[in-house]
């Protein structure tokens, strides 16, 4: 099975600029025929939140427009630029697997992989917690099969990426969810967004794995007095291959035209 990972769109309405530079829009429309030109067209899709930028109306319509290109099927979580209310809206009427009400926590178990999203999102902040009761839902969810093969998702990075302005906003009090998905020995893999960068850490027993933006790359910087900083490119999406007899492999794939193909590997 392939899964292919978008995060971090944000999407605005028809004719505004992301952060009034770049075309988000356009990128995201370049990102998903990116995936569809891909020699092995994924199974499925997955975008790990931010869907839109500042959560407005008129952004989920532009983005259902946009995803209406799509012949992959999709899974969505939302991001803190997202709002809870206009994205269930947006999506609940063709996405049944999400809650009516409450946080936007569900299981999607019609594949060879089990997936399950998870809201990390806490209305009106950037930063990221899964309180008590997501934690019993997550635990109870993963409790029902401790075997087939399950990917997690969330928004918000669980752990230090060392980039003082995002560690800010990354999901606080972490431990109890790392405690969860450690007693659960099929999960495979945990994604997550939030960071517009890829970043790997061994997590929970598994491997965490971050998912670049379609949109911009918050610059890598480590200074404990560094400013919040950002460039356009590269961008990319992550493509995860689960296999029967070999487990989960994640590829990061580059979105853009370069030089080649060339005779050589």
């Amino acid at each position: 099975m392939l899964i292919a990972q978008l995060s971090d769109p944000h999407i605005r309405a028809e004719g505004e600029l992301y952060q009034g530079v770049v075309d988000s829009n356009r990128m995201f429309a370049e990102a998903l025929a990116h995936l569809h030109a891909l020699d092995r067209r994924p199974d499925l899709l997955v975008i790990t939140g931010d869907l839109v930028d500042e959560g407005r109306t008129d952004e989920y319509q532009m983005a259902r427009t946009l995803l209406s290109a799509s012949r992959i099927p999709f899974l969505v979580i939302p991001g803190n630029h997202d709002h809870r209310e206009n994205f269930r809206a947006a999506f609940s009427g063709d996405h049944a697997y999400l809650p009516k009400a409450g946080p936007l926590h569900w299981c999607v178990d019609d594949h060879a992989v089990r997936i399950i999203g998870l809201d990390s999102c806490v209305a009106g902040k950037h930063h990221g917690h899964i309180d008590a009761e997501g934690l019993a839902w997550l635990a109870r969810t993963l409790a029902k099969d401790t075997v087939k093969p399950t990917l997690l998702m969330l928004h918000h990075p669980p752990f230090m990426s060392g980039i003082p302005y995002m560690d800010a906003y990354r999901c606080m009090e972490a431990q109890p969810l790392e405690d969860v998905v450690r007693s659960a020995p099929n999960v495979e893999l945990v994604l997550c967004g939030h960071v517009h960068r890829t970043m790997l850490r061994c997590w929970g027993g598994t491997v965490i794995c971050s998912c670049p933006s379609t949109t911009t790359e918050i610059d890598l910087q480590l200074r404990a007095d560094a400013q919040p900083q950002s460039h356009v490119g590269p961008r990319g999406c992550m493509l995860h291959l689960w296999d029967e007899r070999h487990g989960m492999l994640s590829h990061l794939s580059h979105i853009g035209d370069f030089a080649g193909p060339y005779a050589f590997a």
